[in-house]
């Protein structure tokens, strides 16, 4: 079992599709593997919505916070940005092992997403929504 970077933990695995989560159930992060995030986005994101696929795209950020170790290669991560300017800093592996989304950053991010109104990305905010519990625009009009 992945141990949490942040309380040492034991995490689970929630799984939806081909994407696999981790999360804490003590400190309610979650950590995406390599790849898993780019899956997620495009489980979200129309056609042509490569604009929205953009906002999932890590920026490195200089910050203070403290550094945390990757649960998989036990390196410290980078801060990252994702999405817009006022955005969530995230603990991405600088190996490439996956991303660490602190409580309610994922919610955060996807928060700034345009999602289709097609069946995948609904079934897809029903299962973050239940797997992490918080609500996203599953009830918004566009």
């Amino acid at each position: 079992l992945m141990k949490c970077p942040i309380d040492k933990a034991d995490m689970i695995v929630v799984e939806h599709e081909k994407i696999e989560i981790d999360h804490c159930l003590r400190c309610s992060g979650v950590w995406f593997d390599s790849g898993e995030l780019e899956l997620l986005a495009s489980l979200l994101t129309s056609e042509g919505a490569s604009k929205q696929t953009d906002l999932l795209k890590p920026r490195e950020v200089e910050h203070a916070e403290a550094r945390r170790k990757c649960p998989v290669c036990g390196r410290k991560m980078d801060k990252v940005s994702l999405g817009n300017a006022k955005t969530a800093l995230v603990d991405s592996c600088p190996r490439g092992d996956g991303l660490w989304f602190d409580s309610g950053e994922l919610h955060h991010v996807l928060g700034e997403i345009e999602l289709p109104k097609t069946q995948a990305a609904q079934d897809v905010i029903s299962f973050l929504g239940s797997a992490f519990q918080f609500s996203l625009g599953a009830d918004k009009k566009g």
